[in-house]
């Protein structure tokens, strides 16, 4: 059993992967061993996102893993998808939410609601990682409330002209191609928001990054100003018909988050063990201490339990039954459990959690706005408030 210990599989989760999913999995930590671990910690400190890892996070597959190889993605099942994502956040969290945005924010909705020859403009491009991508939908006074996007889009004679701003966009300042949601009907209406495929060398479209961030510092976050926009009629997704369809895009990424969430809460723990089992005090190990096993042993079920959740939420969604309700209580039963993690691992290395060089301090604070995005922890709370008692407190 120390060995399942050490590897953190006290449940022995393995045996219910298929043999590919294993494959992919150890491909991807391997890579992430090897790639990511040397670099992230400089590269969180300088506050870049580490560029020189874009090609080969294409040539591994990993964007848009689980859509069709006719447009050149690995066409991988979900659970094996959740299994990158997982491996990537042990990482950091602006490695994992590149490819999550990539995939399920811009790439997906292109496959699910664009046109045959949108697919085929971007999705090849998009895959292999020589074009990037962005999502704009969050605005400045509309984070939980969507529907109330100002974002205009006008249509005129020769297309469309939209005007607006977007806040809060990972992969916004180096981005080809934005998705943007805008409204087309009058104000407030859910119906009216459309998705269109913007090319940022579009003239109007401009982003800056984000200042300020105490989180995330290893990822791009920036804001899009869209000043007079010209677009072709084509730019628009024919299959958007209302705010359902951003919705149906943030269930995507929020399915990723589920098990990047167990990713990072790994880190914290591996460390953690680690940390104890060689750091002296007071004639001992700290491994060796009450107050520190108390907190291994948590750290243990925690993970343990939020590795089940993903992985039945997988096999739900491969079998096509998932609902975005039980993504809802994933996202938010995981990301809680792993800040928590994250803190108390920071707080068993004592000083040292501080440092850079250590990962459970960046990780608490990347997974502050993992917390935070793709539908706050308390707005996923009342959603399962509505699905159980049939009364929405919106």
């Amino acid at each position: 059993m120390a060995a399942r210990f050490e590897g953190l599989d006290f449940y022995d989760v393995d045996s219910l992967l298929s043999e590919e999913e294993r494959m992919v999995r150890d491909t991807i930590r391997e890579w992430v061993e090897d790639r990511v671990l040397p670099i992230i910690g400089d590269a969180y400190v300088e506050r870049r996102f580490p560029t020189e890892l874009i090609p080969e996070i294409g040539e591994l597959g990993m964007l848009g893993a689980n859509l069709p190889a006719e447009y050149g993605c690995a066409e991988l099942n979900n659970v094996c998808y959740g299994l990158i994502m997982q491996e990537l956040e042990r990482g950091d969290s602006g490695v994992r939410s590149f490819v999550s945005v990539q995939g399920a924010l811009v790439m997906y909705p292109i496959h699910a609601f664009g046109s045959e020859e949108q697919r085929r403009d971007w999705l090849p491009g998009l895959a292999s990682g020589e074009k990037i991508g962005c999502f704009g939908l969050t605005e400045p006074d509309y984070g939980s409330n969507p529907a109330g996007m100002i974002t205009r889009a006008r249509e005129t004679a020769d297309g469309w002209v939209l005007n607006g701003t977007k806040m809060w966009i990972t992969n916004g300042s180096m981005a080809d191609v934005a998705v943007v949601w805008a409204q087309t009907g009058e104000a407030g209406d859910a119906k009216g928001i459309r998705g269109f495929v913007v090319p940022t060398d579009t003239p109007g479209f401009s982003a800056r990054d984000q200042k300020g961030k105490l989180s995330l510092l290893a990822s791009d976050t920036s804001e899009l100003v869209l000043e007079d926009v010209e677009l072709p009629a084509d730019a628009l997704m024919p299959g958007t018909t209302g705010i359902r369809n951003p919705l149906m895009c943030l269930t995507q990424a929020r399915y990723g988050i589920s098990w990047g969430a167990v990713g990072a809460a790994m880190a914290c723990y591996h460390e953690a063990v680690s940390y104890a089992g060689q750091r002296v005090m007071f004639d001992g190990v700290i491994a060796g201490k009450q107050i520190q096993q108390v907190r291994i042993a948590d750290m243990l079920t925690w993970i343990t339990q939020g590795q089940l959740l993903c992985l039945r939420l997988g096999r739900l969604k491969d079998e096509g039954g998932m609902t975005p309700q039980q993504v809802s209580l994933a996202k938010r039963a995981n990301v809680d459990m792993a800040c928590d993690i994250a803190r108390e691992a920071r707080r068993l290395l004592g000083a040292n959690g501080i440092l850079a060089e250590y990962a459970s301090m960046r990780h608490m604070a990347n997974l502050e706005s993992v917390y935070t995005y793709e539908g706050t922890h308390d707005v996923h709370s009342l959603i399962l408030g509505q699905a159980v008692t049939g009364v929405s407190a919106f």
